[in-house]
């Protein structure tokens, strides 16, 4: 046995399915409004016999407990990913009683949770001996893409948007990928599509329409980042844990990790899931009850790594199942989060990233955060990847001669 998966179910229908790449989502649910993304199954049973509470306690890395991912750890392409601190900070909790904590997703390799998914997807890559890897990606995810498609010696090419930060753009050329810009976010998803299917290229996310999700072997790679939270708050599952999302990759496999360990009896409870959305499809669609996502309105947002205007339904499944929540993020207070968050805890988190600090408010406003609870706010990326915009809020750089007088006026 090279890994403990025994098959692919769908998320929506259940329907069971032999293990291989399915990554336009199940054909059995499958309409023009609606598609589900597939997940792997793993033989709990076999499973419970080698893993325990020890086997996470040098946690280092993704594949520190590769049994728990779907592929063999011989084909893995790993840069050093997960293994990311998990920060206590008070100084950001105005009432008694709540544990705040930010797991700090900037210090993975090229500074982003995407890492985590990337290393899994392209090892799969790998693994089925695919040649080229491709992606649809406003930045995180496509420099992450690049950095392990090169890792693994295989070419990449990223399909961006013309409006994207030129930093973005410059950290996936610096890993080797071919960049190509579109001015519309769909054309992205229409020309990844073609290449898939006449040149075999091997995506590592979505490019559906309505979106499916991305690589579902790659979201398998967040199920760590449960682990790691759980080992690091000693067992002790938090209540909430607030991710910034826009197709739910991150919600859904940081999701499926802890019922990993609810399954293995390693915890005994699970937390409450929050997403976090600049414009509300998913707490749109909460709020109608029904399982085909709604789309909202999509302006722009500083918080571009998750502007959506639709979501997918393996996100709205973690929050039901979850009993969570989909709150709607506001740029401002973004802006006015990122300094605080740096200022207060040293964290200079991106704009999307800040994010789930400010669904934290939005829990606290809405009276849902109670006294004696922990939240673990998901930190996805560095503040690195779009400097200008905090730049708008940072006075300039006074130069100052060598006398102590010419200081004083500043500080």
């Amino acid at each position: 046995m090279t890994t403990y998966v025994t098959g692919l179910k769908c998320v929506f229908c259940g329907e069971e399915y032999a293990d291989r790449p399915m990554f336009e989502g199940c054909p059995s649910c499958k309409t023009k409004k609606f598609v589900s993304n597939v997940v792997p199954i793993y033989d709990y049973d076999a499973l419970s016999k080698i893993i325990s509470r020890n086997s996470f306690e040098n946690f280092s890395s993704v594949w520190s407990c590769s049994e728990l991912l779907p592929v063999d750890i011989k084909y893995a392409v790993t840069l050093g990913e997960g293994g990311t601190p998990l920060i206590e900070c008070p100084t950001l909790v105005e009432r008694e009683g709540i544990k705040l904590y930010i797991k700090d997703e900037s210090q993975n390799p090229t500074w982003s949770f995407k890492d985590r998914l990337c290393s899994v997807a392209v090892s799969k890559a790998v693994e089925i001996g695919a040649a080229k890897i491709t992606i649809a990606s406003t930045g995180n995810h496509g420099a992450s893409t690049a950095a392990y498609a090169g890792r693994a010696g295989l070419g990449s090419v990223v399909f961006t948007l013309e409006s994207v930060p030129e930093t973005m753009k410059i950290q996936m050329g610096a890993y080797g990928a071919k960049i190509l810009a579109t001015r519309e976010p769909k054309d992205r998803w229409v020309l990844m599509k073609e290449c898939i299917e006449k040149f075999q290229w091997y995506p590592t996310g979505n490019y559906m329409d309505p979106p499916v999700g991305s690589n579902f072997y790659g979201i398998e790679g967040y199920k760590t980042i449960a682990y790691e939270i759980c080992a690091q708050l000693e067992w002790d599952v938090p209540e909430w844990v607030v991710q910034p999302t826009a197709y739910g990759d991150g919600l859904s496999g940081i999701w499926r990790g802890f019922k990993d360990l609810y399954e293995l009896e390693l915890i005994d409870k699970l937390p409450r899931m929050v997403a976090v959305e600049p414009f509300g499809p998913l707490k749109k669609t909460l709020e109608t009850g029904g399982h085909i996502m709604e789309s909202v309105e999509m302006g722009s947002t500083i918080a571009f790594s998750i502007g959506a205007s639709i979501s997918t339904y393996q996100g709205l499944a973690a929050l039901r199942e979850s009993n969570g929540l989909a709150v709607v993020s506001n740029d401002e207070e973004i802006r006015e989060l990122q300094q605080i968050v740096g200022r207060k805890v040293g964290i200079y988190s991106e704009a999307a990233a800040v994010a789930s600090v400010l669904g934290i408010e939005r829990l606290k406003e809405e009276g849902e955060l109670k006294e004696g609870e922990t939240v673990v706010s998901i930190s996805t990326s560095s503040g690195l990847k779009d400097t200008k915009m905090t730049g708008e809020r940072i006075e300039n750089v006074p130069v100052v001669d060598s006398k102590i007088e010419s200081i004083l006026k500043y500080i």
